[in-house]
């Protein structure tokens, strides 16, 4: 193949828009004053009328919740320490009371962006050369708080791709409250923060190894300071839970299809949004492999690379990532050890992609500087789409690139498998850029992806197209290795 000839891409459907049909249930929560007036307006009705109303509104809305009646008893739940006293009543009342409590937020009505790709842990009961997949997705809704939704598919020996049917339910994760959490590593966060003194000393030295969020909840609880000033252990304190919140643990029932597990925004940090998981397989050293990503938590005021990891895609924890070399957005790890280390992609100053290498995938402080812009698609500013992706030829990864009118267009380099700090190609022209039917949506002129994978010598990527829907592309490998040179 020459340069002159087209790279054969190839874009495949489906087409993975947003559905406002799709939601989850919150707690409707206004101030304390009209929470008591709900009640007592409640109250007066009559048994007949508390039936009638609660019979209207389980006719409405249980087909668009698997346990409608469940998600009342819970908000029902949420809304007692807002009220002196709850007074007793019946089954059927705190149900229509819960109701008042509950509203519905549409996880998807803005958009359905930003997928990344990965191969999923069942492969079980398929036709031969066909590989079954799971697409994270970044949902947009109301007030443009993002979370993560997720679908899976098969993509078959020929390339072509099935979405698997997607059901009306969506449930968040349950939060698992006793999640465990170790001391040294809490220490060096806090550290990090400048929040680690002769309190949280104190506070640590009291605690095991590991320990759970009840433990340390009793044990700051019971802490003196030794007369150290108030306001300094009020703030030990606040800095203390604040980081113990923001590092927790999520799970979904077994039941459920993955399509209706939603990981919606739960810490402080994240309470504006959780944007753009880059999910990655890993390997460990023992062969045992896991799922990353890297994602962006946003409070409305600041973004915080975090970290997301499960072996199963039911339960997950969340961490806080730390380090100097732990700023902006797009970090995206390594799909296995180099050399005995973690190796990560960022962004660290806006513009560039750096190389990050750690003993510990929590904590960042080495950077080198990758490449940056150089071809007039990506004059503003490069980035990568996802984690690298491993190859006999190198690492490939995807990257997006800013050029004029902040037109977003893929392309791609490789580096080197044993020194992935030695880059050994590089695509001068964009992989894929948006096509007319593409350019127009949330925000105009974007392909952006956060993540591929390899299928029968094709790069299969998963991108979106101007921050609004979602598809699929293919390219033969040997035709970016033509352009790459590799």
């Amino acid at each position: 193949m020459t340069e002159d000839r087209p790279i054969r891409l190839e874009r495949r459907p489906p087409r993975l828009t947003p559905d406002a049909r799709r939601v989850i249930s919150r707690p409707f929560l206004p101030e304390q004053r009209r929470i008591a007036a709900v009640v007592n307006r409640v109250l007066t009705l009559s048994e007949a009328e508390v039936e009638a109303e609660l019979a209207a509104i389980l006719a409405d809305f249980a087909s668009r919740h698997r346990d409608i009646e469940s998600v009342f008893e819970r908000h029902l739940h949420a809304a007692a320490p807002h009220v002196d006293r709850m007074p007793a009543m019946s089954r059927r009342r705190g149900l229509l009371l819960g109701a008042y409590f509950t509203s519905e937020y549409s996880i998807e009505s803005v958009a359905l962006f930003n997928p990344s790709i990965v191969a999923h842990p069942d492969q079980s009961g398929l036709a031969e050369g066909s590989r079954r997949f799971i697409v994270s997705l970044r949902a947009t809704g109301e007030q443009h708080i993002s979370s993560i939704a997720f679908r899976s598919g098969v993509i078959d020996r020929d390339n072509n791709i099935t979405i698997d049917e997607v059901t009306p339910y969506v449930a968040q994760a349950n939060p698992i409250p006793d999640a465990r959490y170790v001391k040294q590593v809490f220490a060096l966060k806090l550290t990090e923060m400048g929040a680690y003194n002769e309190i949280a000393e104190a506070i640590l030295e009291m605690l095991p190894e590991e320990f759970t969020y009840h433990e340390l909840r009793e044990t700051c609880a019971a802490v003196d300071g030794n007369g150290s000033p108030a306001d300094l252990i009020t703030s030990t304190i606040d800095a203390i839970r604040w980081l113990a919140k923001s590092n927790y643990h999520i799970s979904f029932n077994h039941g459920r299809a993955i399509c209706e597990q939603l990981i919606f925004p739960v810490s402080e940090i994240e309470s504006r949004g959780i944007e753009d998981a880059r999910f990655v397989r890993f390997i460990e050293e023992d062969g045992s492999a896991s799922y990353h990503a890297t994602y962006t938590a946003y409070n409305g005021f600041r973004t915080l690379p975090m970290l997301l990891s499960t072996r199963d895609f039911h339960t997950f924890k969340i961490n806080t990532l730390n380090g100097r070399c732990v700023r902006n957005k797009g970090m995206a790890l390594f799909p296995r050890r180099v050399e005995g280390q973690f190796v990560m992609l960022g962004r660290l100053d806006g513009e560039n992609i750096f190389l990050m290498r750690s003993d510990n995938i929590h904590f960042w402080d080495e950077a080198t500087e990758l490449l940056g812009p150089r071809y007039p698609w990506e004059f503003y500013q490069i980035g990568n789409c996802g984690s690298p992706i491993e190859t006999d030829r190198g690492w490939l990864v995807l990257t997006h690139g800013v050029g004029c009118m902040r037109r977003y267009c893929i392309g791609a380099f490789l580096l080197d498998l044993q020194d992935p700090a030695k880059v050994i190609g590089r695509l001068k022209e964009p992989l894929l850029t948006p096509r007319e039917d593409e350019r127009d949506g949330y925000v105009p002129n974007v392909v952006y992806s956060c993540g591929g994978m390899v299928h029968h010598d094709h790069l299969l990527v998963a991108y979106a197209m101007s921050d609004t829907a979602s598809s699929f592309a293919t390219v033969p490998l040997s035709d970016i290795w033509d352009r790459l040179g590799a």
